[in-house]
């Protein structure tokens, strides 16, 4: 039986409806580069507290089976909330999995797209060095997502990076005919450039 890998996350990570193409979360695209099944329960605005009230926790860990891969992440809302036990909740999620047979990988947080000049700035404040603190002290394998994409987008630049992401100016696109410019949600371009990173380093992670 083939191996799946079960996807929790925000928006980042989602599949998005039809008219909001070509707006995409990363996990929409993973498939394609992981070559295995995959199931996303990632939401748009969802917190790891949000994720388990809502069922979408539970959901996905009906899907399980011993061997999936389900991989964790969080932190564009979370960390609108202080109240949230982030950490405390990312430690269940991965206990929960490891008690279905799963093995969990964690992810950073993907960056905003904010620049000072040619030089990214951070949004996150201190979540991805509580993912990384998490799963060093678990052994949880990371996929450091904040550091990844902060490449990335410096190497596209404050300019190039734009096509990363739902940027549009009016008139140009159907479904956006006023524009827009969202600096959080990749385009399919975007997307894709962040499932290829996940999927190489989970072919590293999960041999």
């Amino acid at each position: 039986m083939s191996r799946a890998i079960l996807l929790a996350g925000d928006s980042t990570v989602a599949s998005c409806p039809a008219w909001e193409a070509p707006m995409s979360g990363w996990g929409a695209q993973l498939g394609a580069y992981a070559g295995e099944p995959v199931r996303n329960f990632a939401k748009g605005g969802a917190t790891t507290a949000s994720h388990r009230a809502e069922g979408l926790w539970a959901a996905l860990l009906r899907e399980v089976a011993p061997g999936d891969v389900v991989v964790i992440q969080f932190g564009h809302n979370d960390q609108k909330d202080p109240a949230i036990p982030y950490q405390d909740n990312l430690r269940a999620f991965v206990e929960e999995a490891r008690g279905a047979g799963a093995s969990a990988v964690l992810c950073t947080p993907v960056q905003r797209r904010r620049f000072d000049g040619d030089r990214l700035v951070p949004t996150h404040g201190d979540h991805p060095d509580r993912v990384r603190a998490l799963a060093a002290a678990e052994g949880v394998p990371l996929i450091d997502l904040t550091a990844a994409t902060t490449e990335l987008y410096e190497r596209f630049g404050p300019d190039g990076s734009k096509a990363l992401f739902t940027h549009f100016p009016p008139g140009e696109h159907p479904l956006y005919p006023d524009g827009v410019a969202d600096d959080t949600h990749f385009s399919f371009r975007g997307a894709d450039e962040v499932a290829a990173i996940v999927a190489e380093r989970l072919k590293e992670i999960i041999r």
